[in-house]
Formats: structure tokens, C-alpha cells, sequence
């Protein structure tokens, strides 16, 4: 008589060798959903990095407000996007039609602050984190304009919980 099928001790090597991938390959997954989800932050910066010097090539005496420069940005299910001081959270209110603060800055006003703040937590990396983009002119005769790239850092250290989502946000740090 011919037998078929698997015998107990093959089945249980099965398990054993899929139960060993999953230990391996779930927390990979989740680190790679992070770093989908923090992808976003670095275009949307560059994208204001352009208008902005494109502004302040134009009108040369000030940095200009999200809706002068024509920057677009609507809060989406990962970020909330505002141009609050660093280190302020964004919320959803604070950008409710994606143009940020409608507010106008005096002529050489030389400071703006764009900030992206993650609404969940994306790895070790804590909810409301804001990744800031400090824009400063440095002359009122259409000077170049300096950013200085900040990421929150909640293990104090470089390269730390949220910088490692993002590691080329702070290659848009220009400031000495």
C-alpha cells in the first residue's frame, strides 16, 4: 500500500522554518512602511527650497509667504504641513487650504519656517516630530537665501529616531 501526503515531523519543520522568516521579515515590513510614509517630507521640502530662492530671485527683497512663492501643500494622512516657528507642531488647522499662514511679511523680513509634523508614530520615531526648514535671507538686494534643516531628535543623538526616515532632509541645510 502506497502512502501519501506529509508526515507530522515534516509539517512541524514547516512551521518552524515559516514562523523563523516571519520573526525576520515582519519588523523589515514595518520599517519599510516607515520610510514610505517619511518619503514624503524631502520632496515637499525641495519643492519649497525652489520656489523660495525663485522668489527671492524675483522680487529680491524679502522671502515670501507660501501663497506669494505659489508653494501647494495639503495636509495628507502622514503629515501636517504649516510654516509654524520650529519646534511648534503643526495641526490641521493650520493649514487648511494648503497655502499655510496667509499672513504677509514686511518688506526685508528675512525668516520662514516651513514644518512638516507626523501625525502616528512611524517606527521609534513619536508622533507630532516636526522636520523644519528655517529659511533666512541675507541681504535686502536679492541675496542668497540660507535654510537651516532641523529634525526633531528625541534620542538626543545623531541620526536619531526620526532622521534616519529622512536622511537626505538635512542635505538641504545651507546655513554656515
Amino acid at each position: 500500500m502506497k502512502k501519501q501526503g506529509f508526515t507530522l515531523i515534516e509539517l512541524m519543520v514547516v512551521i518552524v522554518i515559516m514562523g523563523i522568516l516571519a520573526a525576520v521579515a515582519v519588523p523589515k515590513l514595518f520599517g519599510m512602511i516607515a520610510k514610505s510614509k517619511a518619503s514624503e517630507v524631502g520632496p515637499a521640502a525641495g519643492e519649497y527650497v525652489k520656489l523660495q530662492d525663485a522668489y527671492v530671485a524675483e522680487k529680491g527683497i524679502r522671502v515670501g509667504n507660501w501663497k506669494e512663492i505659489g508653494y501647494l501643500m495639503k495636509n495628507s494622512s502622514n503629515y501636517y504641513y504649516c510654516d509654524q516657528a520650529k519646534g511648534t507642531a503643526c495641526t490641521s488647522g493650520n493649514n487648511r487650504d494648503g497655502h499655510g499662514s496667509t499672513g504677509t511679511f514686511v518688506d526685508y523680513d528675512f525668516t520662514a519656517t516651513w514644518t512638516a509634523t507626523n501625525i502616528a508614530t512611524l517606527n521609534d520615531c513619536n508622533a507630532n516630530s516636526n522636520w523644519s526648514l528655517t529659511t533666512s535671507g541675507n541681504s535686502s538686494a536679492g541675496g542668497l537665501v540660507t535654510y537651516t534643516a532641523t529634525v526633531d531628535n528625541q534620542d538626543n543623538v545623531a541620526g536619531g529616531s526620526c532622521e534616519v526616515l529622512t536622511p537626505n532632509f538635512l542635505r538641504l541645510h545651507t546655513a554656515s
